[in-house]
């Protein structure tokens, strides 16, 4: 393998000759190679967010003169050309590092350097003409550059999960639609309660995680504040006057997206709490959506011995040994989804708190999280809403049976028979077997017309006019 002869403050390293990062980033792939098994590489949007921060960085160096404009337009074409996927490649340093981010930092800088280098005509490797350091990395610091690249490639995998939110909510709107007229029971602490539809039951689902939308989306839109132009700890050293604004202005340009510049950058430098913020929304999202797939699951059990008010597609075997078994696998996968972005959020909770005076260096731990989170979020909700609930069914006669078998109907009688009565008839249907219909005409409680009446479907999952207590 070819090699070209890099150096650093630690001394020489042969780098193989077609590689566009540097010897730093050299270095941060022995130190911390396989600690997760994930690379910058593997997250695209990460890597756009790196290159557009440093174009907005050159941007500012030229307009204010502290840049050579050759050097800075090859440096913004480089940027370019990784903003549009090329050299996604060049990034394979792991996620989870020591340095609080330098080593993803050094890995951009390296790489657009190079890229710079050949498109003025030079050799990689040739930093006389254009220098990780000196120019990708004039007036930045990895503690200013870093949080502002990964809050941006935060809210573009925002945007994703939350297009992807929209069409799970739509997906069980339309069930929603479809099951309206299916009567069921519903239930508290797994009891019967009292009747309602099973369009109902999906309808909330769906408005349970609308809700999510604007709440993930008002999170998201902390992370428009940034701290360009602090440099190592907010102060602004080594930036020309006005760096910090116009800096943010081009990224604004360049994003698409609405960045301010944070009022103190010494305080904005170390803090952590927009990550908080986000990660707890997206715990918030995973709740949700884990009680969803346990109540999928309860509805579906069976089909002989559970309750199997609803068909979940099959999608495999369920057991090597138990012959015609079939699992609700989508749903159980989606719990344990959500059961690791809970435990993400907790460990940036933990990562957040660590911050020391003016820098958290363990902001490369919340990067992993979060990014980790919204990936397994977007699509375990693919899979659930594709491979699960644009094909569930119902079985409405089963649905039915159930109604009226159950002793919770009775509440529908309260305002005519009141509850003493009502609770007897209960306990006498519990006691006996048998149907709460047939003890109220059995003894003669009600006529039938009138017991008809009260049993409506539709007079017991909505609110209506009450009939009159009768003196028994």
């Amino acid at each position: 393998m070819k090699t070209r002869l890099e150096h650093d403050s630690l001394g020489e390293i042969q780098v193989p000759a077609d590689a566009y990062y540097g010897v730093q980033t050299l270095r941060a792939i022995v130190n911390f190679k396989d600690i997760s098994g994930i690379t910058i590489s593997d997250h695209p949007y990460y890597v756009k967010a790196l290159a557009m921060v440093k174009w907005a960085a050159a941007h500012a160096n030229v307009s204010l003169g502290t840049l050579d404009e050759e050097i800075g337009n090859a440096i913004k074409k480089a940027c370019e050309e990784i903003m549009e996927g090329a050299l996604v490649d060049q990034f394979p340093v792991d996620l989870i590092q020591g340095g609080a981010g330098t080593s993803t930092n050094m890995n951009i800088n390296e790489v657009v350097a190079n890229r710079a280098l050949e498109i003025m005509g030079h050799n990689k490797g040739e930093y006389q003409y254009c220098h990780p350091n000196d120019h990708v990395n004039l007036s930045q610091s990895t503690n200013d550059a870093y949080p502002t690249s990964f809050k941006l490639c935060f809210i573009l995998h925002n945007e994703d999960l939350v297009r992807e939110l929209k069409r799970l909510v739509k997906a069980f709107r339309a069930k929603g639609k479809e099951f309206d007229g299916i009567i069921k029971m519903g239930r508290t602490q797994l009891q019967d309660a009292v009747p309602m539809t099973l369009g109902q039951e999906f309808e909330a689902f769906a408005v349970t995680l609308e809700e999510e939308v604007s709440r993930l989306n008002e999170m998201a839109r902390l992370f428009l504040e940034v701290n360009m132009g602090a440099t190592a700890i907010g102060t602004g050293i080594n930036t020309e006057p006005g760096y910090a604004q116009a800096c943010v202005d081009a990224l604004r340009v360049i994003s698409g997206k609405p960045f301010v510049l944070a009022g103190n950058l010494v305080e904005a430098t170390p803090d952590a709490g927009a990550t908080v913020m986000y990660s707890s929304a997206l715990k918030r999202l995973a709740v949700k959506l884990s009680k969803i797939c346990n109540d999928l699951r309860l509805l579906s059990s069976g089909p002989r011995c559970g309750l199997n008010e609803i068909n979940l597609p099959p999608m495999q075997p369920g057991s090597s040994i138990m012959p015609g078994k079939v699992n609700p696998v989508i749903p159980e996968v989606v719990n344990q989804i959500c059961f690791r972005v809970i435990g993400n959020d907790l460990t940036v909770t933990f990562a957040a708190e660590a911050g020391q005076l003016q820098l958290n260096v363990m902001e490369p731990v919340i990067v992993h999280a979060i990014i980790s989170s919204v990936r397994m979020l977007l699509r375990g909700m693919t899979r659930l809403r594709v491979l699960c609930v644009d094909g569930i069914t119902a079985n409405e006669g089963h649905c039915k049976e159930l109604v009226l078998g159950s002793i919770g109907i009775v509440t529908a009688l309260n305002p005519v028979l009141g509850y003493e009565n009502s609770a007897k008839i209960a306990k006498r249907a519990l006691k006996e077997n048998r149907s709460v219909y047939d003890l109220v005409l059995e003894e003669g409680l009600l006529s039938k017309d009138e017991l008809d009446e009260l049993l409506r479907p539709e007079n017991m999952i909505a609110p209506h006019k009450m009939p009159h207590k009768k003196n028994l």
